[in-house]
């Protein structure tokens, strides 16, 4: 029997697996500590969904001339069900009442939908809230998921691409302590909003730079490793918004200006720089 991994011979040798569940289970054991996982079998030129596999677990491996077994990064898993959310919104917008409820029950019983739930939750949340006429708008919420299928498909250029937010976020935070103090609580909500925005989507882009090569490891920002630097950050920014909860203007102003506005003009620009280079 011949054993493909994504069309290409996989060199695998049989030991003691005797069904599809006992490879299928052994290739799982393999991928275990990575980002891929299987996406798909095919047993002798027929496509199996992906549903259907446990069905097929108790089946012999010696009944079958080929299988090929496609495995795919959680990346590409990520933006496949960010795209099927995108149709579903997309569909849902010019829709009737009906033809509303019918795409929501639709998406929601799709793998997509289970994907988003255990991986992404605050966008299953939000995908799941506009379809049911709730929460954004489906103009907004396909803005969110645009957002997010840029930074999958290319995360290099979405750190370039925020240069402009980035500096007018380390401006805002530096006004901070004059807002808050000449009672310009909207704006001064605005600035935490956003930079809390801007905080998540670095982080998920540093994330997603590592996957696609850059070596995280050999990074320093102002002399501190970047996991360490990291770990500062997050505690600044926890330290800025229970200061900010607790109504503490002169803490939350002193934090913003002083503390995390230069961490963010450091964080973005040693990216930025790491992007260049790369």
């Amino acid at each position: 029997m011949e054993i493909l991994i994504n069309g290409q011979d996989a060199g695998v040798v049989l030991e003691n697996e005797k069904t599809i569940g006992d490879l299928l289970a052994g290739i799982e054991n393999w991928l275990d500590g990575t980002s891929n996982r299987i996406s798909g079998v095919i047993l002798d030129a027929k496509p199996l969904h992906i549903e259907d596999i446990p069905a097929t677990f108790e089946r012999e491996l010696s009944a079958l001339q080929s299988i090929d077994i496609r495995i795919s990064s959680l990346r590409d898993f990520a933006l496949e069900a960010l795209m099927s959310a995108k149709s579903a919104l997309e569909r849902s917008k010019d829709a009737s009442f009906e033809e509303k409820r019918t795409i929501r029950a639709a998406f929601e019983a799709s793998a997509a939908a289970n994907f988003l739930k255990e991986r992404l939750g605050d966008i299953a949340k939000s995908v799941d809230a506009s379809l049911a006429g709730e929460g954004l708008s489906p103009i907004g919420a396909l803005k969110l998921l645009e957002e997010r299928i840029r930074e999958l498909e290319d995360p290099k250029q979405e750190i370039l691409n925020c240069n402009a937010l980035a500096s007018e976020i380390v401006s805002r935070l530096e006004d901070l302590p004059l807002d808050l103090q000449t009672g310009k609580d909207k704006r001064a909500l605005e600035t935490m909003r956003l930079f809390s925005h801007i905080t998540e989507k670095l982080l998920r882009l540093l994330v997603l730079l590592k996957q696609t090569g850059l070596e995280t490891e050999a990074i320093a920002i102002d002399s501190v490793p970047l996991a360490r630097f990291i770990d500062d950050f997050t505690n600044a920014l926890n330290e800025l918004l229970a200061a900010y909860e607790a109504k503490d203007t002169v803490l939350t102003g002193d934090l913003a200006e002083y503390e995390m506005a230069p961490r963010l003009v450091s964080l973005y620009s040693t990216l930025k720089g790491a992007v260049e280079s790369m």
